[in-house]
């Protein structure tokens, strides 16, 4: 009986060393990354911009990709919309109050296949509130960079409702329609590398 549970925690341990090998630390590209959004303006237009300081890692498994992981930390100060009065305004209580709320925080809690497709399920902290958002997205592909390094690339797009994060900010038209939409369409364009060193060490 006692080799028998023996044999058995030895086969589980070897499980579990394989599966933390399989999985490979990627570190966020942020000069090749991009982290967008749009937002309907006065019903007739979007107006879309984008935060220029952001990190994260991917635990990146090739083999199975729902075994991957992905975590984002997102400066709320960086938002940018190519227009300083707007960019202000975003900044201040009425919407991000980045004062209060400097980051935003993206953890991903499983990622699930749907025939050739991905959906990325994880939960975004924002504005204090944390609530669940699913993600669909593409992996572009995967190439060794010019100093040796592995590069991989993503693609995804999802929507959220603002007010779901409470930012409420409600200024409305004489003709009914809402200033600032309430939906806000999330564009990312994410590339991770891998140093050589970093492969080398975890084969140690």
């Amino acid at each position: 009986m006692f080799r028998r549970v023996l044999f058995s925690a030895v086969l589980i341990g070897l499980f579990s060393i394989g599966s933390a090998v399989a999985a490979e630390k990627f570190d966020i590209d942020q000069a090749h990354s991009y982290v967008g959004f749009s937002v309907r303006h006065m019903v007739v237009s979007n107006v879309k911009g984008n935060f220029t300081d952001f990190s994260g890692t991917i635990m990146f498994d090739e083999k199975d990709m729902t075994k991957s992981s992905v975590k984002v930390n997102i400066k709320t100060a960086s938002v940018n919309t190519s227009n300083d009065k707007r960019d202000e305004h975003l900044r201040n209580p009425d919407f991000f109050d980045v004062e209060k709320y400097p980051e935003m925080i993206f953890e991903s809690s499983k990622i699930e296949k749907k025939g050739d497709d991905y959906i990325m399920h994880g939960f975004l902290t924002m504005h204090g509130i944390n609530r669940e958002i699913a993600i669909p997205f593409d992996m572009l592909g995967r190439t060794t960079g010019f100093q040796g390094e592995d590069r991989i690339g993503f693609e995804g797009s999802a929507k959220l409702n603002r007010k779901d994060y409470g930012i409420s900010f409600g200024a409305v038209m004489e003709t009914g329609g809402l200033v600032v939409g309430d939906e806000v369409k999330i564009d990312l364009q994410i590339e991770a590398f891998r140093m050589p060193s970093e492969e080398a060490a975890s084969t140690k």
